[in-house]
């Protein structure tokens, strides 16, 4: 006669369980002996299951650090950022649309230059290239890895290099740099990124730290779950620079446009972000002038503001905050929850306080 026990949690439920494993193991015993007199043994298999085993550890993927973007392919490569210029008549620039992330300052003159920083893709070309600026040591120190240009004043050269990134100048003859004939000089220095990459040191070869913190689906990351729908995000960095980004379900990203216009990359792609982080910076006098007289702007970014944070069609405020040169930025929700990107690449938008503005439509 076949035998089911049941599962109780009563405590007379318990007693009865087990007087009924007690009868299956008697019943088991007597049931093994032999016509002899003689039993076999009973193992507690036959009434307890097989040990399942050990759940396996989850698998977590790889991820790009600049870009949080998963992949099997994950490969050891510095950060590279090249200066690259931004005034109407270089445009479209070179390699800009295969970025990681891209931070566009003001320098003289109210136009506006890119620091453009790549890892986790190489285009074959950069360029226009152009020179360094006082702020650039707070933007690419905390990568630890190769910044390319054309030159600059020796003192922001200076700077640059003591702030623990290698440097590679046009100026002084290190390799990967070439003048074009499309475009009349300045504007017509270009650059190779693999030989760029080709040139890194012993100290500067290594995948660069997270800048910012990227949440594992586009869904969590914080402007998705805590902002505001958004179609438009506008950014007056100056009379001369007044970039906007607009939502785009269908590619889900945020598309850039320059003057009103569409802007893209020389290979025809469409500029585009899955996030952009405006911050509200002070812009100074760095006490020095370009070659023409113009006084070159310095942009703060040792310190904190106030900032606005672009994802999946919607926007949240938060603050921005960076405790010295080669420390990375943070940002951080009103009540201090640190706030996290969709995976993918990132424009940063350094809005002058007082003479500019971020316009949320």
């Amino acid at each position: 006669m076949a035998l089911t026990v049941r599962t109780r949690t009563s405590a007379s439920g318990r007693r009865v369980r087990a007087m009924a494993l007690l009868a299956l193991g008697t019943s088991l015993a007597l049931g093994a002996c032999s016509s002899s007199g003689t039993s076999s043994p009973v193992t507690a298999d036959a009434v307890i299951d097989a040990d399942k085993g050990v759940a396996p550890e989850p698998v977590v993927p790889d991820r790009w650090p600049l870009t949080g973007v998963a992949s099997d392919a994950v490969v050891n490569r510095p950060a590279l950022a090249v200066k690259i210029e931004n005034p109407p008549e270089v445009r479209p620039q070179t390699g800009i649309d295969l970025a990681d992330m891209v931070w566009e300052q003001v320098v003289e003159g109210g136009v506006t230059r890119f620091v453009v920083v790549f890892s986790s893709q190489v285009p074959d070309e950069v360029g226009p290239i152009r020179s360094v600026r006082p702020m650039d040591p707070a933007i690419t120190a905390p990568l630890h890895g190769v910044v390319a240009f054309s030159g600059g004043q020796a003192g922001f050269v200076t700077a640059l290099a003591d702030s623990g990134v290698q440097i590679l100048s046009h100026d002084r003859g290190d390799s990967g740099f070439y003048r074009t004939k499309t475009a009349a000089a300045p504007h017509n220095v270009f650059g190779s990124p693999a030989t760029f990459w080709e040139q890194a040191d012993a100290t500067h070869q290594d995948l660069p730290p997270e800048q910012f913190s990227f949440a594992r689906t586009p869904e969590q990351a914080t402007a998705m779950t805590a902002g505001t729908p958004a179609t438009t995000v506008t950014a007056h960095l100056s009379g001369m620079s007044k970039p906007s980004w607009d939502w785009d379900a269908a590619t889900s990203a945020w598309l850039r446009s320059e003057a009103g216009k569409p802007a893209t990359a020389k290979s025809g792609a469409r500029l585009s972000a899955t996030n952009v982080v405006l911050l509200r910076v002070d812009l100074v006098n760095s006490g020095t002038t370009d070659p023409a007289g113009n006084p070159v702007p310095e942009t703060k970014l040792v310190g904190s503001g106030e900032a606005t944070v672009a994802t999946g069609g919607r926007t949240i405020a938060a603050t921005w905050s960076k405790s010295a040169t080669d420390a990375p930025l943070t940002l951080a929700t009103a009540d201090g929850t640190a706030v996290t990107l969709a995976p993918g690449n990132t424009w940063i938008e350094l809005v002058p306080n007082g003479t500019g503005s971020v316009t949320v439509s």
